[in-house]
């Protein structure tokens, strides 16, 4: 997979489940959901999404479905296991109780305890004395739910025909990243799949790398993936031949901006969706390879000049969402920016950001509106919602 536009044939998405039941007011801003969404209706909404990417011709794949199909094998049920118990938080005792208890649990079950977690009320019985039982609060959580997994671009990423498993910087995400390990080295569809970046490498979220073309990437260093992490990454591409150029665009480090496809993406071979206070302050470094070093640094440069250079075009179409300052911000705060393409200038967008929107079918992209109210709850869009893993190639006219 060379590109953000080619049509897409198959994509991964993790419809919400009970892991959106466990956010309370209490413990909703460290799982990093900005509101309590209402998940019936949630869940609505990604069925209607995933609807509309099957009417498109697209493949989806359902992590839940996959993770359970992975499980199946002992030593992906084995590595399960061991991802869900953290001795040190729960002290030998209870450790070796939980770890007993998910060692003879069907696949069906030990998914659902991976994605939902469980609190110490839900832990097996168990004989003899527990302090870490004693002194935490019965709904106090002895595995951490995993709401974030409905935003699957973030965990992992395919470049080219090799699969780059994120490492995730919060401490609310990282157990993630061992869910979707597991999925790439135990699903017979994956088995076979090569990876080009690890998760226990230097911080990369896949919601910050951008495909612009062939061979160039682009990706955001800000709140989630660090100047290591960007590095390491390209310089795993170059020696894989997956990629000439990487830039490396410095985002800011907030809530709003938390990844680059939050600040613009691409909705054309040749064109982005993006934040307009961010056209003319975004730069890039390029980063390619260098026999000696590894790699060479060079820049920084304006954002678009950069990326238009190393496309090989003129310039880079830009269509923004909005010159009124405050829908702009508003818009971009509800992932009016993150847009899925399915095919060259056809996106999916939520239909509540109506002009960038509109502004995008000026511009002569077709926009395929999906419902988002309870979905971007969490501050992600279409595109962080899926992991595209095979594109068709953009035909060159």
């Amino acid at each position: 997979m060379d590109s953000e536009v080619g049509p897409l044939r198959t994509v991964l998405v993790h419809r919400p489940g009970n892991e959106l039941r466990r956010l309370t007011p209490r413990n909703n801003d460290q799982l990093l959901f900005d509101s309590i969404p209402w998940v019936d209706r949630a869940q609505e909404e990604h069925d209607a999404f995933a609807t509309v990417l099957r009417s498109r011709g697209v493949e989806v794949l359902l992590l839940a479905d996959v993770l359970t199909t992975a499980l199946e094998d002992p030593r992906a049920h084995a590595a399960g296991v061991h991802a869900a118990v953290d001795a040190r938080r729960l002290g030998a005792e209870l450790a070796d109780v939980l770890r007993s208890h998910l060692s003879t649990a069907s696949p069906e079950t030990l998914t659902e305890v991976l994605m939902s977690g469980m609190t110490f009320e839900e832990l097996p019985a168990s004989e003899g004395g527990s302090l870490v039982r004693r002194m935490h609060h019965p709904h106090d959580f002895a595995v951490d739910p995993l709401p974030n997994l409905l935003f699957t671009r973030d965990s992992s990423v395919w470049i080219g025909n090799r699969v780059a498993i994120s490492s995730l910087a919060m401490p609310a995400r990282k157990r993630e990243t061992a869910l979707l390990d597991l999925v790439y080295a135990y699903h017979p569809r994956f088995r076979g799949a090569g990876r080009a970046y690890g998760a226990h490498s230097a911080p990369v979220e896949g919601g910050d790398v951008l495909q612009l073309a062939p061979g160039v990437l682009a990706v955001g260093v800000g709140e989630r993936t660090t100047p290591a992490g960007a590095e390491s990454l390209a310089r795993s591409v170059f020696a894989d031949d997956l990629a000439h150029t990487v830039l490396a665009v410095p985002i800011a480090q907030d809530r709003a901006t938390m990844h680059l496809d939050t600040v613009c993406t691409m909705v054309g071979p040749d064109a982005v969706v993006m934040y307009p206070l961010a056209q003319d302050s975004l730069i890039a470094y390029t980063l390619t390879p260098d026999d000696e070093k590894g790699v060479r640094v060079n820049g920084p440069a304006p954002f678009l000049e950069a990326a238009a250079e190393a496309m090989g075009i003129d310039r880079l179409r830009v269509i923004d969402t909005g010159l009124d300052p405050v829908t702009a911000e508003r818009e971009q705060w509800d992932d009016g920016n993150n847009t899925l393409a399915l095919a060259p200038s056809v996106v999916v967008a939520y239909e509540r950001n109506l002009e960038t929107n509109a502004r995008l079918e000026d511009a002569g992209i077709e926009v395929v509106r999906i419902a988002g109210s309870e979905l971007g709850s969490g501050r992600g869009g279409p595109r962080c919602m899926s992991c595209p893993i095979a594109r068709d190639a953009v035909e060159v006219r």
